[in-house]
């Protein structure tokens, strides 16, 4: 039989790699990791976000191969129902989409202005206007889902396939101290306080590669 995989790069620098994993584990499926060495061109471009496509993370299970995060998200709803990475409600398995959709494909000036770097801490760094934009966004997002559905995460009381696309997030703007309204921060900072994430933080606080272009002072 196959062995279940998970091919990630960088720990520390690669939100994509992040948000698949912490879907794989929300799935209970129990999967090797394997790393991409940082030097490999296809990884670097995707840290630098130099390729419109990148083919990690990229999961192996039972004769299927997934890389794209949000079909690795579908295909776990698919083997792990139960696991309720999207709500059971029709409406707000929409929504849950809809806002996992947008992070997917969106929010550029957020990506390129705030790389994910969890070993670094950039207090009173300068936002630029499209990066700006970018965060009254998922402000606006996270208000809306909060409120509509009651907290404590995006989608209730559970952790759903939104909390993990957002969780990078959370990092971000730990990492370059942005202002939130109060609810986001709690929000944030229950994300942050998540033993998955922070399973991850730890291991990529000892990574020992480094991406000089993503190590500039800002």
């Amino acid at each position: 039989m196959q062995e279940t995989s998970l091919t990630i790069s960088s720990k520390n620098y690669s939100s994509w790699s992040l948000r698949g994993w912490l879907l794989c584990r929300m799935a209970g499926l129990t999967f090797v990791e394997k790393l991409m060495s940082s030097d490999d061109p296809s990884t670097r471009a995707e840290l630098l976000l130099l390729s419109p496509s990148f083919l990690v993370p990229c999961l192996r299970h039972d004769g299927a191969t997934v890389w794209d995060t949000l079909a690795i998200a579908e295909y776990l709803h698919e083997i792990a129902p139960q696991a309720g990475l999207l709500p059971e409600a029709r409406v707000a398995r929409a929504h849950c989409r809809a806002v996992s959709g947008e992070m997917h494909s969106g929010f550029t000036n957020l990506r390129a202005s705030l790389p994910m770097n969890l070993k670094a801490d950039h207090p009173g760094f300068k936002i630029w206007a499209g990066a700006q934009a970018d965060i009254d966004r998922v402000i606006e997002i996270w208000q809306d889902c909060l409120n509509t559905y009651g907290g404590p995460y995006l989608f209730g009381a559970h952790l759903t396939l939104a909390d993990a696309m957002y969780a990078p997030v959370c990092t971000r703007f730990r990492t370059y101290h942005v202002s939130l309204p109060a609810d986001c921060a709690a929000y944030r900072d229950r994300i942050l306080d998540w033993p998955l994430l922070g399973e991850w933080i730890a291991a990529a606080k000892l990574e020992p590669d480094e991406v000089e272009e993503l190590d500039a002072e800002f």
